[in-house]
């Protein structure tokens, strides 16, 4: 008989602890559940946080590049208009310049009787002849238009007949 209690007492025992074990299971799987849900939801939000986060990347650098044209275009724009009035300025000063030589021109001209007679300050245009000879020891050159010509000791040039 003290075996039969024996062994009724260790199913009891028995059966409470297979009890306890099957109703925490369901507790853990159950939490386990929710943490899992959780974490799913969580990987979501930050995979939606991730995809906000690139597509204000990407804008922020499309704002950026529209921005950085619009720099150079104004840069751009700033630098032709400052050519722009370079040019007019030097065809202004070319203009003035004209306009006083044609002035000089006008007065320096003086009529004596039928010939007229023109003064100019100017000296000629500095024109690189060629060399091709000697005169009485002197370089002989040969200008644009076929004409020869020597310099002389006061540094004017003397044209020679053929």
């Amino acid at each position: 008989m003290k075996k039969l209690l024996l062994i009724c007492f260790v199913f009891v025992l028995s059966g409470n602890f297979y009890a306890q074990e099957t109703t925490t299971k369901t507790t853990k799987s159950k939490t386990e559940a929710k943490t899992k849900k959780a974490k799913s939801d969580a990987d979501k939000a930050a995979a939606d946080a991730k995809k906000e986060s690139a597509k204000a990347k990407k804008e922020a650098t499309k704002a950026k590049s529209d921005a950085e044209k619009a720099t150079a275009d104004s840069k751009k724009a700033k630098s032709d208009d400052a050519k722009a009035k370079n040019d007019a300025k030097v065809q202004g000063i070319k203009a003035d310049t004209k306009a006083k030589t044609v002035k000089k021109d006008a007065t320096a001209t003086k009529k004596t009787g039928t010939k007229t007679v023109k003064e100019t300050t100017e000296k000629a245009p500095k024109v690189a002849d060629k060399v091709t000879g000697e005169y009485n020891g002197k370089k002989v050159y040969t200008g644009p238009k076929g004409g020869k010509y020597y310099i002389n000791s006061n540094g004017n040039k003397t044209y020679i007949q053929d």
